[in-house]
């Protein structure tokens, strides 16, 4: 089953999401569920469980048709930095500049509840540390300089109107006498 994904603006973007204490057959079928909807949105590679009003520590993502999922993860380790336009899933059409550790090394608990580790960088690493934002109630806004800020968040009302907006439709008329 897919889930809508929450868009900015929904309180539950903005709350910490709760560790997971037991893997069990619910919570498999979340994520299956999440992976649903990840395939369905046809735009992201990752998607947190906050985005989808589960209050729970777990992310989903699919890299080059490898799918995962992690529990209770953190960054124990990061380096560098790196510069990419970020994109997410609860912010839609929003592109955005943004520095972060070019490599991490992230632990979490995998599907079996088993201890994992996961070293990554540039992409992956970007992908792990949006993810995990999400678990900690933190948006792109929240990294973004005043400025940088003001300006994404203009850009963003002007894509939802553009959303918002209807569209023209041809009239009856016309698409008969073209027929």
């Amino acid at each position: 089953m897919a889930y809508s994904i929450r868009t900015f603006g929904d309180p539950v973007l903005k709350s910490k999401a709760a560790e997971i204490t037991d893997v069990d057959g619910k919570l498999v079928r979340l994520v299956d569920d999440m992976f649903t909807t990840l395939y369905e949105s046809d735009l992201g590679i990752a998607l947190a469980a906050p985005q989808i009003g589960v209050q729970k520590q777990i992310f989903v993502w699919d890299l080059d048709g490898e799918q995962q999922v992690i529990f209770n993860p953190e960054i124990v380790e990061s380096d560098g930095e790196w510069v990419y336009d970020e994109g997410c899933l609860s912010i839609p059409g929003l592109y955005v500049e943004m520095l972060r550790p070019k490599t991490v090394l992230m632990r979490g608990i995998d599907i079996n509840g088993e201890i994992v580790e996961r070293e990554a960088d540039e992409l992956e690493a970007r992908m792990y540390q949006h993810e995990l934002d999400h678990l900690h109630g933190v948006l792109m806004f929240d990294r973004m300089q005043p400025d940088q800020r003001k300006e994404a968040m203009k850009e963003y009302r002007r894509l939802q109107k553009e959303a918002a907006a209807p569209k023209p439709a041809e009239s009856r008329f016309r698409r008969l006498r073209l027929q």
